[in-house]
């Protein structure tokens, strides 16, 4: 099983892979990631429980100069997660598209 998650593991690291998640859409409009699935090389799903987030991307509401109050519409979130790999914080990107509807993850 080591080897099956260290190949999972390299094949996130090669840019963006797509990736299943499994998230909570707030009543405000804000995604809560809850866990990754990702397969390896062999086809083999396995499952990483998100330990911490932060959203790095902007949603908030602002207030322009002229005193309006505005949201910027951006279908692109962005977030960082730190997840539990091999009893070690390995820290990930995850990428979601609203418009495509597709996840994406990284690891820096």
């Amino acid at each position: 099983i080591k080897t099956k998650v260290v190949l999972i593991m390299c094949a996130i690291r090669e840019n963006y892979t797509l990736a299943d998640v499994i998230c909570q859409h707030k009543t405000d409009g804000t995604i809560i990631p809850l866990n990754i699935r990702s397969a390896g090389e062999d086809g083999e799903y396995q499952i990483f429980n998100i330990k911490s987030y932060t959203v790095l991307s902007d949603h908030k509401e602002h207030t322009l100069p002229n005193g309006v109050s505005a949201t910027l519409s951006n279908h692109l979130w962005q977030f960082e997660c730190k997840i539990c790999f091999f009893n070690m914080i390995q820290r990930i990107y995850l990428f979601y598209n609203s418009y495509e509807n597709l996840w994406k993850v990284s690891v820096p």
